[in-house]
């Protein structure tokens, strides 16, 4: 099993300390790429995936580094309904 199928198997099972490194690694290999942010800054995050026309938005955890259960839960459902996991 690759580290990214362990990434996609940890996030199927509803961790409840799955990282914003651990995410932007999942979301990497999945051809993600992280969007520059054109406002002034802040924790908004856009991620795109060119080949399939899909961006994720996101909000980067502070100041602890795990994403909030709600933000894990629409993550998997949207990486689910675009059949991407």
């Amino acid at each position: 099993m690759t580290k990214q199928d362990k990434l996609i198997t940890k996030l199927k099972n509803n961790p409840t300390n799955f990282s914003w490194l651990e995410l932007t690694k999942l979301l990497a290999g999945l051809e993600f790429i992280e969007m520059p942010n054109k406002k002034t800054g802040g924790s908004r995050r856009k991620f795109h995936n060119k080949s399939r026309n899909i961006i994720i938005n996101l909000h980067e955890p502070h100041p602890t580094p795990y994403l909030k259960e709600y933000a894990i839960k629409q993550i998997r459902e949207k990486l689910t309904e675009e059949g991407i996991i």
